[in-house]
């Protein structure tokens, strides 16, 4: 779907969003109790260390969003759909 107006492109971003973030939490989850099992950090590493994995996860969706996004818009396919 090409959206043609505002609404219509407002409505892709946030399903776009939804879906991606579904997608990839289950990865963050699992990095952040692995760090919380990590007997060989301090609690302080371990904070820092899911601190990170959140940046990496808020960095890695909002890539992904705007990468689905133009690629509807621009009706771009993934290398293995060609």
């Amino acid at each position: 779907m090409i959206p043609v107006k505002k609404e219509d492109l407002r409505k892709l971003v946030t399903d776009t969003t939804v879906e991606i973030y579904e997608e990839l939490t289950p990865q963050l989850v699992k990095l952040i109790q692995d760090t919380k099992k990590n007997t060989e950090l301090t609690e302080g590493q371990k904070q820092d260390e899911i601190s990170l994995h959140m940046m990496g996860y808020v960095k890695s969706c909002t890539n992904e969003i705007i990468i689905q996004v133009l690629s509807e818009i621009l009706g771009l396919e993934d290398e293995d759909e060609e």
